[in-house]
């Protein structure tokens, strides 16, 4: 099924991907597609392969109208929660926009007014409207990416594996080696047994 757009107008698209991570940044991405712009791959970043969101992200780079990506640091989502650090990445990204959308939507149901634009939350709209299908791409790919460079000053955690998310053996490492500068200490980092 091909993606839509949502009012047709100048719109960004926002999303973040690692909010239920142990570990690294949550990412944020905002995107504004060009109203001709047509992809029959592009979906929600979680139902796309590693290679598919790959072969994705120079192509929505090179045809967007522009976008911007956000990265908020684990001592910060400790300081202000994950919810608000996600909302708050999401505003990095919009504010990072080489041109101010006329309008917003947002992956989700939680969001905050971002300067006075209008938005709208959608859940599940990273699988019905293309522009937040885009940015959840470029959210990933930048967060993947980043914990790739993580992984090298800690490999024994094998970020470039879990990408920071609670698997059994992300957490046998933290067992094992203790939490790193990059573990978010307010999330439940070991099971209680």
């Amino acid at each position: 099924m091909l993606l839509k757009f949502y009012k047709n107008i100048n719109e960004t698209g926002t999303d973040e991907a690692g909010r239920g991570c142990l570990a690294g940044p949550v990412t944020a991405a905002a995107i504004i597609l060009p109203e001709s712009f047509e992809n029959s791959i592009l979906t929600d970043s979680k139902l796309l392969s590693e290679r598919k969101r790959e072969l994705l992200e120079p192509l929505l780079k090179h045809e967007s109208v522009c976008f911007g990506i956000a990265h908020i640091q684990p001592t910060v989502i400790d300081d202000i929660n994950i919810l608000n650090a996600s909302i708050l990445a999401m505003h990095n990204a919009i504010d990072s926009l080489s041109q101010l959308p006329e309008y917003i939507i947002v992956d989700g149901n939680r969001f905050k007014p971002f300067k006075n634009i209008d938005h709208s939350c959608i859940i599940k709209g990273d699988s019905k409207y293309m522009s937040i299908a885009a940015a959840s791409v470029l959210a990933k790919t930048a967060r993947d990416a980043h914990m790739l460079k993580l992984h090298e000053e800690y490999p024994m955690y094998n970020w470039k594996k879990n990408k920071g998310y609670p698997t059994k053996e992300h957490r046998a490492a933290i067992k094992k080696y203790g939490p790193t500068k990059y573990h978010r200490m307010s999330f439940k980092l070991l099971p209680d047994n």
